[in-house]
């Protein structure tokens, strides 16, 4: 296809949307009207882990406003039970799980009894008249102490979800050469995404057709459609998922949750329309969280700093149960998969457990494991370079992976087609005065102040094939389409099945589609969102909203382009190959000059069709792209963290952030730069404050965001961003590499490795704890 004269790709331009949300126009699941709906609320187990002996519902029954009482036992009648289990894994335990709990509670939050009323306020009155008998059972918190213990499933062996092994060549061998090995011990806390819409639906169901229509905060309304179906025995063609405007996602709603399918099923049991707003406490106690890992790594090196090899010890707490439809193995395979991955190194040991525990379910969090597995990477690193007395970017710089080793298998067994780090780090050589800063530092360090560098190269897998899911046999789609319609105004309806949460996408699209037609963007309206609409596709997960359902858009733009140019060369008595599309005209290819109007030619071909000589105008292409070549597509860059400590409180002050990224062609540069500094936020939150910690009986001390603490904007620095340059291997014609996640990848590792320079350079000791809390940090220093 020939390039049009003028193209939209790598402005940076701001959504319509934007406009309208700030204006307070935004329709969120709670805007949207239902007159004489039901209200949702629920009664919750506010144990980590309890018997139910006894429910008592008729007090409750006979408030004022209220429709039903519904139990667990109730909602099972019609709706089935399910399991998080994968076909790649078949040792994987996955027990049965309910919407509502029948018979046990096993984390503080979960589903017990459901009210429904003629308003939310009718409906938690009610519940706080529902009589529950409990039996509090041992909670299982620890990790090390729910592998032994006896398991909490009775129909299970034990505590162990799955365990992972995996070696390649000889780590015994290699460690007993080694000059030096290094050694750390990390943990990392749990946490959540907290966005800024709670999760929240709306469920139609017209018993007549046997039609439910749920209106729903989610990121991937194809891939509730078919869960929906499945589980509530309906025609998956009867079943319509919509998500209108979405308040934020960070992969916490890409998945099922058993308050919602119960809405479902209460919407079809009563033949009526539900709805229910999560309350933010609910959301706190309830939400997917992520990242509780306790790992023992080591790195074997020689005595010129050389990596030799990798062995990686990983215990994840999931909850008790594999998180529902993906399961919950997403970060231990990203730790087992990417340690190591900007470098050449000979060996590999890992292994993983995975472990229920009474806490909130586990599941996919922005980044999904990769921060992990930067932090244990770039740590060791560290530690490796104070043993060779090595500068730490020279060590990283000798065995940095070069542009000429690729394609490469590292030792994980992970296959990388391209990865970017000698032009990420000369990037940041470029614009960045290391020598300097580190005079600054050394200056601080003299005076009596306690400052560190960090540094830490990152890797982003973006974009992936249908192999992940595929091969469990999960109904998670890998592919996206896209329908592009040329209408009679002359302008252009796009309908994409990738999904809108605040991150631009639609505007994404839009560009994409307005750079394969030829057209500025005004021209281009994007919709998304609606399954009864939309191609079935993956929705927005996993960084591939441009790289995959861009994609698809690019290419029914080029289809679209075509037919038009074909169709013009018929009006004009010409070939088409002597036609341009340039915004609104059909141009000369020689000189520019306009021939015909866009609209012109819609309406043409719309209302008088017989002008084109019995061909049939379809002024429409539908398209679908899912990756069939590469696995993944890799992001890759650098974070570098300047950080001061404060000697009597242990408090951490982030004084510099700077970020090297490297995503292949950029559609959008200011969506591109506020996706890396909203993951870089989620990541230093994590670095040093965010926790959802639980006391010894599993209750949750993080139920409100009094107790969870969140970065503010006074608490972070300007976040710098630094672009690299590298031509993207991909099997398109775009080269989009994905963005969303980059910026959570690295940051927490940089952070923790300024910290520690920092304690080393005072002789102190080190902390490889998320979050880096205070009383850590002293107890390094040796004042507590």
């Amino acid at each position: 296809m020939r390039e049009p004269a003028a193209t939209a790709l790598g402005q940076g331009l701001s959504s319509p949307r934007n406009r309208r949300l700030l204006a307070g126009r935004g329709r969120y699941v709670a805007d949207l009207p239902f007159p004489g709906s039901l209200h949702a609320a629920f009664l919750r187990s506010p144990w980590g882990h309890a018997r139910i002996v006894g429910i008592d519902v008729e007090a409750a029954r006979d408030m004022p406003g209220v429709a039903a009482v519904l139990t667990g036992a109730d909602i099972a009648r019609i709706c089935q039970g399910y399991r998080g289990a994968t076909a790649a894994f078949p040792g994987l335990q996955a027990p049965v799980q309910h919407p509502l709990a029948i018979d046990i509670a096993r984390w503080h939050g979960e589903p017990v009894v459901m009210v429904l009323a003629d308003s939310r306020a009718q409906a938690e009155d009610a519940c706080a008249r529902v009589v529950v008998q409990w039996d509090e059972l041992p909670a299982l918190t620890d990790l090390q102490a729910a592998l032994a213990a006896p398991p909490m499933h009775p129909d299970l062996s034990s505590n162990l979800v799955l365990h992972l092994d995996q070696q390649s060549g000889e780590p015994d061998a290699v460690f007993a050469a080694a000059a030096h090995v290094v050694a750390c011990d990390f943990a990392f806390n749990r946490h959540t995404g907290v966005p800024m819409e709670t999760r929240g639906l709306v469920a139609e169901f017209e018993p007549g057709e046997r039609r439910l229509t749920v209106h729903l905060s989610h990121q991937c309304p194809h891939q509730m459609q078919e869960e929906y179906a499945t589980l509530l025995g309906l025609d998956a063609h009867r079943v319509r998922v919509i998500c209108p405007d979405v308040g934020g996602a960070f992969g916490i709603k890409q998945q099922l949750y058993g308050d919602e399918l119960a809405v479902c099923a209460a919407a079809v049991l009563l033949g009526c329309t539900v709805r229910f707003i999560a309350d933010r406490n609910e959301s706190m106690l309830s939400d997917i969280q992520a990242r509780e890992h306790r790992v023992a790594g080591k790195l074997a090196v020689d005595a010129q700093g050389r990596l030799l090899a990798f062995q990686v010890q990983d215990v994840y707490a999931i909850g008790p149960y594999s998180q529902y439809p993906r399961s919950s193995l997403g970060e231990p395979r990203a730790i087992l998969g990417l340690c190591g991955a900007p470098y050449r190194f000979e060996a590999f040991a890992a292994s993983a457990d995975i472990v229920f525990q009474n806490k909130g379910m586990a599941g996919h969090y922005r980044g999904v494991g990769h921060p992990l597995a930067c932090a244990v990477t770039e740590a060791l690193i560290d530690e490796a370079a104070r043993a060779c007395g090595i500068d730490p970017i020279e060590v990283r710089r000798n065995n940095f992976l070069q542009p000429a080793d690729f394609p490469y298998v590292s030792p994980t067994g992970t296959r990388f087609e391209r990865l970017a780090f000698t032009q990420s780090l000369a990037a940041l050589e470029a614009e960045v005065d290391l020598p300097a800063l580190r005079a600054t530092i050394a200056s601080a360090r003299a005076s009596g102040r306690i400052q560190g560098l960090g540094i830490a190269a990152f890797v982003e897998q973006t974009s992936r094939g249908p192999w992940f899911y595929g091969q469990g046999e999960q109904a998670v789609s890998s592919r996206d389409g896209c329908t592009l319609r040329l209408e009679p105004s002359g302008h252009f309806r796009c309908i994409s099945s990738v999904t809108e949460q605040g991150q631009g996408t639609e505007m994404g699209v839009r560009q994409v589609v307005a750079h394969g037609l030829g057209v500025a963007t005004e021209r281009v309206d994007v919709l998304t969102g609606d399954t009864a609409v939309t191609s079935h596709g993956g929705g927005t997960w996993g960084s591939r909203g441009m790289a995959i359902g861009g994609q698809a858009a690019f290419d029914a733009a080029v289809l679209l382009r075509k037919e038009i140019l074909q169709l013009a060369a018929i009006l004009l008595k010409t070939e088409a190959d002597m036609l341009d599309l340039r915004n609104d005209q059909i141009v000369s290819v020689n000189d520019g000059a306009p021939l015909l109007d866009l609209r012109a030619l819609a309406e043409a071909a719309h209302f008088r069709p017989y002008e084109f000589g019995g061909i049939q105008p379809q002024l429409m292409a539908s398209t679908t792209y899912g990756p069939l070549k590469q696995p993944f597509r890799c992001g890759t860059g650098i974070q570098l963290s300047h950080v001061d400590v404060d000697p009597g409180t242990g408090q951490i002050r982030l004084l510099r952030h700077i970020v090297v990224h490297e995503a292949g062609r950029v559609v959008n540069p200011v969506l591109v730069n506020e996706q890396v500094r909203g993951g870089v936020a989620q990541g230093l939150g994590a670095a040093l404050m965010e926790e959802c910690a639980y006391d010894a009986r599993g209750r949750s001390l993080a139920s409100s965001l009094a107790s969870y603490d969140l970065p503010m904007a006074v608490d972070l620095p300007d976040i710098e961003l630094i672009h690299a340059e590298s031509p993207a291997f991909t099997d398109d014609g775009l080269g989009i590499v994905g963005v969303g996640e980059a910026g959570t990848v690295g940051a927490a590792a940089a952070v923790m490795n300024a910290l520690n320079d920092a304690l080393a350079a005072m002789g102190g000791g080190r902390v490889c704890t998320l979050p880096l809390k205070p009383e850590q940090v002293l107890r390094a220093m040796g004042t507590l």
